[in-house]
């Protein structure tokens, strides 16, 4: 199982995470994936470095535990050859229901933030913990972010509190660890405007509980949305950076 660049990665069965797990793997790299479901693409791709956890992180703490616990096995399997590279992408979202939070199901925004912002925190932690001590490895942790999280839009209230939460995570994260002996590099990354189903869901929504709704059909109409391979080619270049880390809230235009 052991490879020169280990990743882990969430959200990867579609988007923008199937296409950074394939750009990783088509490169040698062992990635595990964490989503809802599984990406028959990557299955059907061959790649013998691919493991897939049909996971729920909107109840991240037994996620969490078993990230550790597979972290430790993969340790022992290693006997000493452990990674040289280490990249954790958290790239989970969800949006929920475009419209005011005072027309919102309370439930659906508790589900939006658990996966957006705690399951993150709970998942970077133990990634930490249990790699601390791989100081021979160079070890990155990069969170999807959004415009979104640095400016608001109403009808998209949680989306936008889950990415600026990862932004000041991100800030606060990369101060410790930047006192740590061998600590990781972190940052927060905005990948531009995708095309993906999350686009679809914001243009398509109704105008009238989601005035934004225009912005979005916009976008895809005048052909300013990237290909999730072109947005995950530039998050992947942006990670891979030698001063990737330097500037903990950025985007992919670093």
């Amino acid at each position: 199982m052991t490879a020169a660049t280990l990743v882990i990665l969430t959200g990867a069965s579609r988007g923008l995470g199937e296409a950074m797990a394939a750009h990783y793997l088509a490169g040698g790299a062992f990635v595990l994936g964490l989503s809802r479901g599984q990406s028959a693409a990557l299955k059907a791709s061959g790649a013998g470095g691919l493991a897939q956890w049909p996971v729920d992180l909107s109840d991240p703490l037994p996620v969490a535990g078993r990230l550790a616990a597979w972290l430790a096995d993969f340790e022992r399997r290693a006997a000493g050859a452990l990674p040289g590279r280490l990249r954790v992408i958290h790239n989970a979202a969800l949006l929920s229901a475009p419209g005011n939070v005072a027309e919102a199901d309370p439930a659906d925004l508790a589900r939006s933030l658990r996966i957006g912002i705690e399951a993150p925190v709970a998942l970077t932690a133990a990634f930490l913990r249990a790699t601390a001590h791989w100081a021979a490895s160079d070890r990155r942790v990069l969170f999807v972010s959004s415009g979104l999280g640095r400016r608001p839009m109403a009808g998209s209230a949680a989306y936008c509190a889950q990415k600026a939460g990862l932004d000041h995570f991100a800030r606060a994260l990369a101060l410790e660890e930047q006192a740590r002996p061998h600590g990781a590099r972190v940052a927060s990354v905005a990948p531009g405007i995708i095309d993906t189903d999350m686009q679809k869901q914001l243009r398509g929504a109704d105008p009238q509980r989601f005035p934004e709704a225009a912005k979005f059909d916009e976008f895809h109409r005048s052909g300013s949305l990237d290909s999730p391979a072109t947005a995950a080619a530039k998050v992947i270049a942006l990670l891979e950076r030698d001063d990737y880390g330097s500037n903990p809230v950025t985007d992919v235009r670093g």
